[in-house]
């Protein structure tokens, strides 16, 4: 589940609006401010009404709409998405919005997650006479929506999203509604706003801000939201709900400023620095975090401990998020573009080096390295979360348990693989306690199985296959 700059590689993230005349343009910037989610794709499908038209392409967001073709996306609703390939690959066909057209009326479906009987269910599907285009997970969720097509188009989502398992935030735009789903454990962050009358949806308010829409609430686990011209609309597909979302969204994937219910992400990451540092005190002359999610854990490890902190750690803006890499020798090819030690800091210090994740150990093993050949004298690494010793299975790209270095190895023997004077990870009370969310479930509102191996949701055998959409 982890980033390291980073071998935790993130699910997606998606925008949609209804109800604006600048509905291409504003999804467009609404998916600039989720690029952090997935930069291997980006895609956008505009409804005049009438008809839906989309562009997708390979790249980034200002790459794929680089000439003009936001010009030709002109339509009062839109869904957008941003993609790391994971369920079914990469390639230009996984690329959503997946748009999809019948003499019946057409379907656009935008998601962030991972279905975890997505191969069941496409056997089934297949063995019935459906026929994908695409590998990825999500076209699933769009067979089982077609079938029965006697019923009502709303009775049949609510069916099939209760066939599906896992963790999902959906988008599905027909030519008169726009529906939006979260799984029952609301394992992903989804948000639902309002801009000029208009309602937007997205995976993070920090969209909102970009855009200048205004927060309304979150979306809850098992609702979903049926918006039309007739306004605002809210269901249940299911009532057995129990919310869990994703811890690593708030201590690695979610932009800063954004809030999940109603949490800001920048103060639980600095109390989750502050916890670890009462946790693990170390002597030491500065405190540095690696940019960027690890900033402001750092910023709390540095208050509660009186070390100044110090850019010992700088980020070059100029190349992508190394994680996002689909191989690990890219990753770590990228490391030395990415980051670069401030000599003038760390030289002749005892440094501390604040981290969100360990999740093979090379990038860990490579910073620690580039901060002693700087100068610095000791390196002292400090991880803002428990370690990640179980696969994740909710569209967050881990490997399997074996590549896993802390469900192979002990502390100590991480500790001498990275070449760091000590180790030490924030506790899962600890981690649960700086979030604070409060619930009064056996998972505390937020999903830790990474950390403990206790699955929200019962992982069948047969379908532990590493897919992601």
């Amino acid at each position: 589940m982890l980033a390291e700059i980073k071998g935790l590689n993130e699910e997606c993230g998606i925008f949609g609006i209804w109800g604006h005349e600048n509905a291409a343009q504003i999804t467009y910037y609404g998916l600039h401010s989720l690029q952090h989610r997935g930069q291997e794709g980006a895609g956008i499908v505009v409804n005049n009404g009438e008809q839906l038209k989309g562009h997708k392409g390979l790249g980034l967001v200002t790459e794929v709409f680089s000439h003009g073709e936001l010009e030709q996306l002109q339509g009062k609703a839109a869904i957008g998405h941003v993609r790391y390939a994971t369920a079914g690959g990469g390639g230009y066909e996984n690329v959503q919005p997946l748009l999809f057209h019948s003499q019946t009326g057409s379907l656009a479906l935008a998601h962030n997650g991972n279905l975890v009987n997505a191969n069941r269910l496409r056997l089934e599907l297949e063995l019935l006479g459906s026929i994908f285009q695409t590998t990825s997970d999500t076209e699933v969720l769009a067979h089982l929506v077609r079938r029965h097509s006697e019923f009502p188009f709303l009775e049949r989502a609510k069916v099939a999203l209760n066939k599906v398992k896992g963790a999902y935030a959906f988008l599905m735009m027909t030519e008169t509604q726009l529906l939006v789903a979260l799984d029952p454990n609301g394992f992903r962050p989804l948000a639902l706003g309002k801009l000029d009358g208009a309602y937007v949806v997205a995976s993070e308010t920090c969209a909102f801000d970009v855009v200048g829409a205004q927060y309304i609430r979150d979306v809850e686990p098992g609702e979903l939201l049926i918006i039309s011209d007739e306004g605002l609309e809210s269901q249940r597909f299911t009532e057995q709900t129990k919310h869990a979302i994703c811890s690593m969204e708030y201590v690695y994937f979610s932009r800063p400023d954004s809030n999940i219910d109603g949490i800001n992400v920048h103060a639980a990451r600095k109390k989750m620095g502050k916890i670890l540092a009462d946790e693990a005190p170390v002597e030491a002359d500065v405190v540095t975090g690696v940019p960027d999610s690890s900033i402001s854990a750092a910023i709390g490890f540095a208050e509660a401990t009186g070390i100044p902190y110090e850019l010992g750690l700088i980020k070059n803006r100029y190349v992508g998020r190394t994680f996002i890499q689909p191989s690990q020798e890219l990753r770590e090819r990228g490391v030395k573009m990415k980051l670069s030690p401030v000599r003038a800091i760390v030289e002749g210090k005892r440094v501390v080096m604040i981290d969100d994740s360990i999740v093979r150990g090379t990038t860990s093993r490579r910073i620690v390295q580039m901060l002693r050949d700087a100068g610095a004298l000791e390196v002292h690494v400090r991880i803002a979360a428990p370690p990640i010793v179980n696969p994740c299975y909710y569209g967050i790209d881990t490997s399997t348990r074996e590549e896993l270095i802390a469900a192979t190895n002990s502390i100590e023997e991480i500790r001498q693989l990275i070449g760091a004077d000590s180790l030490s990870f924030l506790s899962e009370q600890g981690l649960v306690e700086a979030i604070g969310r409060n619930h009064q479930n056996e998972f505390h509102g937020q999903c830790t199985a990474c950390f403990n191996g206790r699955y929200p949701t019962m992982i069948v055998e047969e379908e532990l296959v590493h897919q992601r959409s």
